[in-house]
């Protein structure tokens, strides 16, 4: 019988490893699967790589993962904000490094990995500093940046319900990059508010089919607070 559902966060991040390249989805803290982030950072894995579209807000979520000191690289698009004080003080420190993506690269370079693309041309960033070291080429009269795809080991993404079987729905905006991360990563963890019975999700509506999911795990939000 196939169940990849795990009954503690502790149970369901087991086993990264320190290095390992982790896909943290959400757009600021909308889809930011904040409860596995925190399985993270108290299993006590080390010198990650994190790719995610921002660099953390405030204390929580991947601002705290900063924090512990177990991040060695952040690949991003958007590192700094008004509330992104931990990552801020830490790159100026020279404690964590950064590579910045623009937003629409970011998100292709995650979906060509899931798709097993081996690169793809962008005309974004051409000729800054964003493509010193990259191939270049001139398609049609247009200059174009070769981009690679972007892997990991490890993907923690939020959905809002979730089967036994790993299949996926995601509540309207908070779903944002978490199916691609999810087809990106060896390993894909997903944190969902319900786990329902096979059968209960409406085929049409699963968004990330559970070949894509290998770990799902129950985080119940309060009545009071919708999913996001």
């Amino acid at each position: 019988m196939i169940n990849k559902t795990f009954e503690s966060i502790a149970a369901a991040v087991e086993g990264i490893a320190d290095g390992s390249t982790i896909m943290v989805g959400g757009f600021g803290t909308a889809g930011m699967p904040s409860e596995l982030v925190d399985g993270v950072i108290a299993s006590g894995a080390r010198e990650l790589t994190i790719i995610s579209n921002n660099a953390g807000n405030g204390d929580v979520g991947l601002a705290a993962l900063l924090k512990a000191g177990s991040v060695r690289k952040v690949i991003c698009s958007f590192p700094r904000q008004s509330d992104s004080y931990v990552f801020d003080e830490l790159y100026r420190a020279g404690k964590v490094e950064l590579e910045v993506v623009p937003q629409g690269n970011l998100a292709e370079r995650i979906r060509a990995a899931g798709s097993g693309i081996g690169a793809f041309f962008s005309p974004t960033g051409f000729g800054t500093l964003l493509a010193e070291g990259k191939e270049t080429r001139v398609i049609d009269g247009r200059n174009y940046v070769l981009e690679m795809p972007l892997h990991a080991d490890i993907a923690l993404i939020k959905a809002y319900k979730g089967d036994r079987w790993g299949n996926l729905v995601y509540r309207k905006a908070a779903r944002n990059f978490g199916p691609i991360m999810a087809m990106a990563a060896k390993t894909a963890i997903a944190q969902v508010n319900e786990i329902v019975e096979l059968g209960e999700l409406d085929p049409e509506h699963i968004i990330t089919p559970g070949i894509f999911v290998q770990r799902v795990v129950a985080v119940p939000t309060y009545p009071s607070a919708k999913a996001v």
